[in-house]
């Protein structure tokens, strides 16, 4: 049997994907000297959040998803990032191959809400992965490439920052549903708002209590919300 292993060498943000996608570097080694003519790869990427440090800053926005620091020794799990079939070329002993992830910006999604949350460092990631492998002198043999095969990667998140900058510059992202989507056009269009983000800030302004609202201000010297 083949011994096959994996390692990440690097990752970049694809410029000319038409979404948002990374691109990972990946060595992979079959021991011996046999011809391998193909591997059919299952390649899984999982954030590991309890392997880096975290400031303040970074800390507040993880609350939503890991809860109060205090809390994080039992809530810090893994987070699922991507799972994407791989198909490498025939090589012998040893070949790099591109592993391309597409990525999204819905922060909705829980490794999103992670990446966005951080300032700087690196992301620590683990791949796993599995699949089929072909190989042989003459003709082909069919071999499994064990569920054990993993390989550890610290990605920069300048990296992340970059490629997200390259689709959203300056931007975020928000998705809503159907029906409320609907009612905030209707609410543009009634007050003939020229863009989207005029809309969304005159939402907040009209949500804002007056700056002289004695209410507020008695709410806000005594803490309380009732008469």
């Amino acid at each position: 049997m083949t011994e096959f292993s994996f390692a990440c060498v690097g990752v970049r943000a694809d410029r000319y994907a038409a979404g948002p996608t990374l691109v990972f570097r990946l060595r992979v080694t079959a021991s011996g000297d046999t011809p391998v003519h193909a591997v059919a790869l299952r390649c899984q990427i999982r954030i590991e959040p309890a392997r880096r440090g975290y400031a303040a800053d970074e800390a507040d926005g993880l609350t939503d998803l890991f809860g109060e620091r205090s809390r994080w020794g039992s809530t810090l799990q893994p987070v699922q990032f991507a799972q994407v079939p791989l198909m490498v070329s025939a090589f012998t002993g040893e070949t790099e191959t591109d592993l391309v992830v597409p990525c999204t910006y819905d922060l909705d999604i829980a490794a999103t809400r992670y990446l966005d949350a951080l300032t700087d460092g690196e992301v620590p990631l683990l791949m796993l992965f599995s699949g089929t492998a072909f190989t042989g002198t003459a003709g082909f043999r069919v071999e499994p490439v064990p569920w054990d095969r993993e390989a550890s990667f610290r990605m920069p998140v300048a990296t992340w920052r970059e490629m997200v900058e390259q689709h959203f510059p300056g931007c975020g992202w928000i998705r809503l549903p159907g029906d409320t989507m609907d009612a905030l056009l209707a609410y543009r269009s009634r007050h003939a708002l020229p863009s989207w983000e005029a809309t969304v800030k005159a939402l907040l302004a009209d949500a804002r209590p007056p700056a002289n609202d004695p209410f507020r201000t008695l709410t806000g010297t005594t803490g309380r919300t009732e008469p």
